[in-house]
């Protein structure tokens, strides 16, 4: 049920009169409230199933359609989500307060727990219309995807559970768009996050130490990751075909070394966190990096916390009869749509990895994109279009023809 005051007092909230509010607003809204953010995600109030890894579940809700033999539909969505910053927050951040323009303000509203009500919603509303469909639909709520998915899809995608799902194609989140189109996204670029460790000679601090660790690490390492960024970002400037997805993004995360002002230290380290798109050839990627570090000194090392090696993306021709489904579905409706790869990393990465067609969409189109960002939020009249969307994109996708060997 929804408090009495919305907010905390003198928050500036608006709160509607009995029954004005549409329920599937009141749903999303009390969604919203469930503290599932990260580092101690409540994981067990919205889902009481068995652990996929320990203090973390996977939930499925399957609608079996009337020929369950054929490749099913998955609706996937991630219940966690990223931490605050409380104070640059006009309203407690999870209290999902509803401003006078009907703006809902809450982690998560955008990134994705109102795709998972517009989920839950559509296909309430389809069943309730005595609607059935050949395929079967699955949905499915994973956790830990904002921190990488390693306790979540990355090990559900190797269980039993997973294949037993028999599935043909999915759906995961996309980005909102400023504009009124909306954005769909076929693939996404790898995540790398390598470390750079410098040895060289100590020292007293008072002495011009030759071959020092930080002459290593600031002329050399520094400067070759930063000049790639730097043309990387040439390029995505000077071209209009370009999105952030097409190019490779480089930022240093992370300095470490040193252990007093007046000692050279004999190692520094330093961290980047690179996104590579699924055009680049990776392993001459690496040996781009291989080349940078030996330039550095032949005692130069590096080492990956994460390096992603898929580059499988899904098809967007009309010849696919997934992406022909979804695809004339949103022309129907009037929907402008441009496709992109993903910036950053989702759960679809770990379903394409197992040879699986996955499209990432979030129906918000004149929505600022605010994910992890303060004051996030996404207007209500937005949200409620979005179960509309997928009230069509459901039963196309749902309807697709028997293909070649589910015959």
């Amino acid at each position: 049920m929804l408090p009495d005051k919305d907010g905390p007092s003198g928050g500036g909230g608006v709160q509607d009169g009995p029954g004005t509010e549409d329920p599937s607003v009141t749903l999303f809204r009390e969604y919203l409230r469930l503290k599932t953010v990260h580092p101690e995600p409540d994981y067990a109030r919205p889902n009481s199933v068995p652990q996929v890894c320990p203090g973390r579940v996977v939930a499925v809700i399957t609608w079996v359609g009337s020929r369950p033999e054929l490749k099913s539909v998955v609706l996937n969505s991630h219940t966690d989500v990223v931490p605050v910053y409380e104070g640059h927050w006009k309203y407690d951040p999870f209290a999902a307060v509803k401003d006078a323009d009907g703006n809902i303000y809450g982690r998560g509203s955008q990134d994705m727990k109102c795709v998972t009500i517009q989920y839950i919603e559509a296909i309430r509303r389809l069943k309730a219309a005595g609607k059935r469909f050949s395929r079967t639909i699955h949905l499915t709520f994973v956790p830990d995807e904002e921190v990488g998915g390693h306790k979540g899809m990355e090990t559900f995608v190797k269980l039993p559970e997973f294949h037993k799902l028999n599935i043909g194609f999915a759906l995961d989140e996309g980005l909102a768009n400023p504009t009124n189109a909306y954005t769909v996204f076929y693939g996404e670029r790898n995540p790398w996050w390598i470390t750079v460790r410098c040895p060289g000679s100590p020292g007293h601090g008072s002495r011009f130490v030759e071959n020092t660790a930080a002459e290593k690490l600031v002329s050399r390492v520094i400067n070759s990751f930063l000049e790639f960024r730097e043309k990387e970002k040439h390029r995505l400037n000077i071209s209009e075909c370009f999105t952030l997805g097409d190019v490779t993004t480089v930022n240093m995360t992370m300095v470490k070394g040193g252990m007093a002002y007046n000692v050279v230290p004999a190692e520094m380290d330093v961290s980047f966190d690179l996104r590579i798109p699924p055009t680049v050839n990776l392993q001459e990627f690496e040996e781009k990096i291989k080349a940078w570090c030996k330039e550095a000194g032949e005692d130069v090392t590096y080492d990956f916390a994460q390096k992603h090696m898929d580059q499988n993306f899904t098809c967007t021709e009309e010849s696919d009869p997934w992406w022909h489904a979804f695809s004339s579905t949103c022309k129907a409706m009037n929907m402008t749509v441009k496709k992109e790869i993903f910036p950053a990393a989702t759960d679809s990465r770990f379903i394409r990895e197992e040879g699986l067609p996955a499209i990432g969409f979030s129906p918000m189109n004149l929505t600022p994109i605010l994910l992890h960002d303060h004051n996030e939020y996404l207007n209500e009249q937005v949200f409620l279009r979005g179960i509309q969307v997928y009230e069509r994109l459901v039963p196309a996708l749902a309807s697709v023809p028997p293909l070649s060997g589910e015959e």
